[in-house]
């Protein structure tokens, strides 16, 4: 929308609005799933990741997450989560704000991971870049707008990223099992706060979303 301010108070703001355009959902939603991380590191990776454009956030509670999330924590954590998202959705302009969902555990995400039409787990020992892994599953003809996973219409891929002790090999297995693929991103071994939002920009060009 752009339009003109026709009048202004401490606490409001009166705009005339003088163009309206309409902005579809992408055909392909990356969703980050962040596992929670000390230093608040985990609320930079959801922030700086929805600049870049990522459609949902996932917090996730590994085995290795020196931080819990329980009871009232838990409540007062996801507002927050949710709160800087959507601060960091109107800082960047965009005409989406992501979601935050509901934080899940190891199980949780097993289940989340059967849903996805793709799943990908950012990890320092896998053997295929993710720049390859995206360009197979684009170029496999099951996304997007194939109608597959869920319901709408829309292409679901999750970008798995662990704590910063990493993914243990036991959930590696676990989320295998359940359909992800293992990734590599880029040479050198990124924070847990940096992989995600690197993953996006990756993931938005290959698919056509920049």
């Amino acid at each position: 929308m752009t339009g003109i301010v026709t009048a202004a108070a401490p606490a409001e703001l009166t705009v005339e609005c003088r163009t309206l355009e309409v902005e579809d959902p992408p055909g392909i939603r990356l969703v980050l799933v962040q596992a929670l991380a000390k230093g608040d590191r985990d609320e930079l990776a959801a922030e700086t990741a929805t600049e870049l454009g990522i459609d949902a956030v996932i917090p996730w509670q590994s085995e290795r997450s020196i931080v819990r999330w329980k009871g009232e924590r838990a409540a007062k954590a996801h507002a927050k989560w949710q709160s800087v998202v959507t601060a960091a959705a109107k800082q960047a302009r965009r005409a989406w704000i992501p979601e935050v969902r509901d934080a899940v555990d190891t199980a949780g995400l097993q289940r989340t991971v059967s849903a996805a039409d793709l799943a990908i787990i950012l990890h320092e020992d896998a053997v295929r870049p993710l720049r390859q892994v995206l360009e197979t599953w684009r170029n496999s003809g099951l996304a997007p707008g194939d109608g597959e996973g869920n319901g709408d219409g829309a292409s679901e891929v999750l970008l798995i990223v662990g704590p910063e002790g990493g993914i243990s090999p036991r959930e590696v297995t676990k989320l295998c099992d359940a359909g992800a693929v293992t990734a590599l991103l880029g040479h050198h071994v990124l924070r847990s706060s940096t992989a995600g939002p690197a993953a996006t920009v990756l993931a938005s060009d290959v698919l056509g979303r920049w």
